[in-house]
């Protein structure tokens, strides 16, 4: 690894407030006002929209006088549609600002209605706010986000994008603006105990591929490879534990804060396996975080030489080891690891079992090597190889 002074250079920003702990929902109306906002719009997901949970929370509020709108519209993987109905519904009830509640789904989709309704209906296309473009600096500011997560996984909460599936393109784009980082973070475990098991597994699985490929990434930012190191060491504490007792608020609280830690983290980069996983969701609608986990052990294994160094130190750091020194022990011990976790939680260990054909190799290589995610690999890869690995995902193959 090159680390002459001149590779020593970076741009480094942290994150949000974040006020943690069980109960803090209860600040909900205390997190509005700070931020300004008189009438919230709460965006979350179908599934959410009628449980206690929800509704227990906007009639807190309302007492509070902070009465809230609830805007449930939003798609698994959320789609432009749902962005442009969001804001129509925001402005219809006049409101001021967004608390994004729920799994990654929603706090990518409110954030990103925040950004486009406080656009005039003349300015900015919503696909130049693209990352990797500059638009945004003459953008309109989003409207204040609240950001309450109730699954451990995207870490959205405390990232400055959304992805957002172009329905006309069939494309997974990453959507970024600095202020669509959320003004403040409530994260409360409680609200992630009656999470099921096989979500808590897929979602935890995301967590651990944010600090993991930020860890990989190539670029400096030491501030960065401390919470992704940090982070995997709680995923490796926790998350069997999680998915096995969904009761434990200690496990919960901790895999709440590893998911934080991942999307802090993967402002340095992320790599090959989001590159994978975000034209595979985009074409066949799967779970992000169990295709990260389906992928993961394929992507390693052809990262290897670039990465056994780094994995060799994770490894005795979270006890998989005990010779950091060790490079080949400790990047088997890593990837047998994955591949453990994938039976403990009964996920599948090819794209095949996932559900997706082989018919379509070429168009996901394309779009994988297109991805901006695939930038932050620490092998640089073509098209060729990443329909190779594809082609080893679907069949179980690693090299």
């Amino acid at each position: 690894m090159n680390t002459t002074a001149d590779n020593l250079r970076g741009a480094w920003s942290f994150p949000t407030t974040v006020w943690f702990g069980a109960g803090k929902i209860s600040m909900l109306a205390r997190a509005c006002k700070a931020l300004g906002i008189a009438r919230p719009m709460l965006v979350t997901d179908p599934g959410l929209a009628g449980l206690d949970m929800v509704t227990q929370t906007i009639d807190a509020a309302g007492t509070e006088e902070v009465p809230v709108t609830l805007f449930s519209d939003i798609k698994p993987n959320p789609v432009y549609s749902n962005i442009t109905a969001g804001v129509s519904a925001l402005r219809t009830a006049g409101c001021d600002g967004i608390i994004a509640f729920g799994g990654g789904s929603s706090l990518d989709a409110g954030k990103a209605i925040a950004l486009k309704a406080a656009q005039p209906d003349d300015g900015i296309d919503f696909w130049n706010f693209e990352e990797g473009r500059r638009d945004w600096q003459q953008a309109v500011s989003p409207l204040p986000i609240l950001a309450i997560p109730t699954t451990a996984g995207t870490g959205s909460e405390t990232g400055r994008s959304s992805v957002v599936l172009d329905e006309a393109t069939d494309r997974k784009v990453i959507i970024t603006h600095p202020g669509m980082m959320p003004g403040i973070v409530i994260a409360d475990p409680e609200l992630t105990l009656n999470l099921p098991a096989h979500i808590t597994a897929a979602t935890g699985m995301d967590a651990l591929a944010h600090c993991l490929e930020a860890y990989c990434s190539p670029f400096h930012n030491p501030l960065c490879d401390g919470v992704a190191v940090e982070g995997m060491r709680l995923v490796r504490e926790n998350l069997t534990v999680a998915v096995k007792d969904g009761g434990n608020l200690a496990a919960r609280a901790n895999m709440l804060a590893a998911a934080a830690m991942g999307s802090t983290a993967f402002q340095k980069g992320l790599g090959a396996i989001h590159a994978m996983s975000h034209p595979i969701g985009a074409l066949y609608d799967t779970h992000h975080g169990l295709t990260n986990a389906v992928v993961m052990p394929y992507v390693l294994t052809r990262n290897r030489d670039a990465i056994s160094e780094k994995l060799a130190r994770i490894s005795a750091y979270i006890g998989l080891t005990e010779d950091a020194a060790d490079t080949t022990a400790g990047f088997k011990a890593f990837v047998a690891w994955t591949l453990d976790l994938r039976q403990q939680f009964d996920m599948p260990h090819t794209l095949a079992a996932l559900g997706v054909p082989d018919d379509r190799f070429d168009e996901l290589a394309d779009m994988a090597a297109a991805d901006p995610t695939a930038l932050a690999n620490p092998v640089a890869l073509t098209t060729d190889d990443f329909r190779g690995l594809f082609e080893a995902a679907h069949a179980g193959t690693l090299g």
